[in-house]
């Protein structure tokens, strides 16, 4: 028989708590929100509400990008993943398939932060081959949505698009206007990736209209994260005034919220912007600023975006030897993640550095790696055979999620896609 305890809390006083939490998290009282839920994990009796705490810590620290407090040494703990291992326990020793479905999501998107990208497909594909009940059927969206992450992560463009399609999919079946959101600023990232500005631009405001029409009881993160992949997309079309006030907007709610992984992104995109006006001057500290919270936060993803900016600042002062140290350090971290868009992007700005030094060997070994990486993405057009990403193209995909010129197609026609040869009568989803 066990013995009551009176300094553990019940089930009616766990959840009061959770909620409690809940409030000074919305509120911005990140700290305090943090410190009731850990007292609810430490006293708390009842299994279900040790799980949705957990659920409640996970979401707070990758929103928050809280790891600088683990860092000791040259070792992180990885604090987010910890709590998603713990959940995976406690759903296990409830006994419930749905919450155990959802411990493993929880443990895919820790590691998609993480940019463990490889584990988080693993964890994915773990989530959909349980047999839950209709509860994570539902989950099945985000997983897709998370799975297309870490596909678009490691530059497996058409499994990513195939994910962002069936996510979307699931977002309208089940009027999931926040997936729907979220989904819409991946698909941003993905057309930005792959040089379809216009579509770049297009889904993160269609994001933007999502929040404006349903989003009056959600966080302000989706506001944010829409702005930001506006003020992406917006300055890859030229339009830097347009590129500022979005990535304003958006860091000004990141400051509010404390969202560091935001603040790092935003960060990043006003350098660029300085860096597209030729004003390296101003886009140098901003870069530094991105690398110290992404080092932090320990988004190495996002490293070699800085560090191909700050080589492309390099390069506009002609000091190419100072270029080749930050693709040095760029080019270790995009093969340690398996990112090939880095590498191709890498392989690209090292072809001009060597072309100005006349240095033949070097510049055709980069040459022959650039190709490499063409064909290894498949970013080509299977119909003109013109490669797809080298500079602004608009794209359409088909149903099996390959994708070509619009112009080939509209030009062209097919009853099947040239790649893959499924039947094909009408454009993909996205």
């Amino acid at each position: 028989m066990r013995l009551f305890n009176p300094w553990e809390m019940g089930q009616d006083q766990t959840k009061q708590q959770i909620e409690k939490g809940l409030h000074l998290y919305q509120s911005n009282q990140t700290e305090k929100a943090l410190r009731v839920w850990m007292r609810v994990l430490e006293k708390s009796a009842d299994p279900a509400g040790r799980f949705r705490v957990l659920g409640c810590l996970i979401t707070a620290h990758a929103e928050m990008g809280r790891y600088k407090d683990m860092l000791k040494a040259h070792h992180v703990i990885r604090l987010q993943e910890q709590f998603a291992v713990v959940q995976i326990d406690t759903a296990r020793e409830l006994e419930d398939p749905d919450f155990l479905t959802e411990s493993y999501l929880n443990l895919a998107r820790s590691n998609e932060k993480l940019c463990e990208f490889q584990k988080t497909i693993s964890y994915c594909k773990t989530c959909l081959n349980m047999q839950g009940t209709t509860v994570s059927m539902q989950l099945n969206g985000q997983v897709s949505l998370s799975m297309g992450n870490a596909f678009l992560g490691l530059s497996i463009f058409q499994k990513a698009l195939e994910c962002f399609e069936k996510a979307l999919r699931y977002a309208h079946n089940n009027d999931d206007k926040m997936l729907e959101c979220r989904v819409c600023c991946s698909l941003g990232n993905f057309y930005t990736q792959i040089k379809d500005y216009e579509k770049a631009l297009f889904f993160p405001c269609k994001a933007a209209e999502l929040v404006n029409d349903y989003g009056k009881g959600w966080s302000l993160k989706y506001r944010a994260m829409s702005q930001y992949h506006m003020a992406v997309a917006y300055r890859k079309l030229g339009r830097l005034a347009d590129a500022m006030d979005c990535c304003e907007e958006s860091m000004k709610i990141a400051l509010q919220h404390g969202d560091r992984p935001l603040q790092a992104l935003c960060l990043l995109c006003f350098a660029d912007i300085h860096r597209s006006r030729r004003d390296v001057q101003t886009a140098f500290p901003r870069y530094d600023s991105s690398m110290s919270i992404m080092t932090e936060i320990g988004n190495r993803l996002g490293l070699v975006q800085v560090l191909l900016g700050v080589t492309k600042c390099w390069m506009i002062q002609k000091e190419l030897d100072k270029a080749l140290e930050s693709i040095e350090k760029a080019q270790e971290l995009a093969e340690g993640l398996g990112n090939k868009l880095g590498l191709l992007k890498l392989h690209c700005l090292c072809e001009r550095i060597y072309r100005t030094k006349e240095q033949q060997q070097e510049l055709r070994d980069h040459v022959v790696k650039f190709h490499e990486c063409v064909e290894e993405m498949e970013l080509y057009c299977g119909m003109c055979g013109e490669s797809i990403g080298e500079k602004n193209n608009q794209l359409q995909a088909l149903p099996c999620s390959h994708f070509f010129h619009l112009k080939c197609l509209q030009t062209n026609g097919t009853r099947g896609c040239p790649n893959c040869r499924r039947l094909s009568v009408k454009p993909g989803y996205v």
